[in-house]
């Protein structure tokens, strides 16, 4: 079983990376939040990975932090959650953000990820609300932020998401303001902020 793997990041998108570790290229699945914490091209990077096997292949799927990839396992032991809909659900919703409305029995914030009914929220919530726990987040030592390759302005974009969300918005209403504002290496994160506040008026 493959437990990580640790090469350089060559390519990405939204949905996909490629990292390659001694000349093989891995094409690994995420999640929109691992998305916004991903270094530069080029740049080293390790990813905690699930592989699934199926009859017409395999995939891999990856997380910048064990905890991540933890409530990845356990959304997909729920019926009618698949891995693809498990990344949909971490990609509106935080591992720990997930823990909140789990705990909270807030459904709806999860029925919010695309391919994710209400039905099967309220099956996430019963069936996870036992396995999640309120002292499992914000793990300091394993927070993706402290990646020291992130700089530039997916550092500052990421600095600008933290302090969204401790004022109580979303994390993906946090990347959605910020995907409207030009961040450039230059920038700093008090004047992204005032953009991304006067822009959420508007959203």
């Amino acid at each position: 079983m493959i437990q990580y793997i640790k090469g350089t990041l060559v390519d990405m998108d939204e949905q996909t990376v490629i990292v390659e570790n001694h000349g093989i290229g891995y094409q690994i699945h995420i999640c929109g939040q691992t998305f916004e914490y991903l270094p530069e091209i080029g740049a080293e990077i390790k990813m905690y990975v699930y592989f699934q096997v199926k009859e017409d292949g395999f995939s891999l799927f990856g997380f910048l932090t064990k905890d991540d990839l933890h409530v990845f396992k356990l959304l997909i032991t729920v019926n009618g959650v698949g891995p693809k809909g498990a990344l949909a659900i971490l990609s509106v919703l935080s591992a720990d953000n997930l823990r909140f409305a789990v705990i909270a029995d807030d459904a709806k914030a999860i029925s919010k990820a695309p391919g994710i009914g209400a039905k099967t929220a309220q099956r996430i919530v019963l069936e996870l609300k036992d396995k999640l726990k309120l002292e499992d987040t914000f793990h300091e030592e394993d927070a993706p932020v402290k990646n020291p390759n992130i700089t530039g302005e997916k550092g500052v974009r990421q600095e600008a998401i933290l302090a969204l969300t401790s004022l109580g918005y979303s994390a993906s209403e946090a990347t959605q303001v910020l995907r409207g504002i030009d961040i450039t290496p230059e920038s700093d994160v008090e004047s992204v902020l005032k953009l991304a506040l006067k822009n959420m008026a508007f959203m």
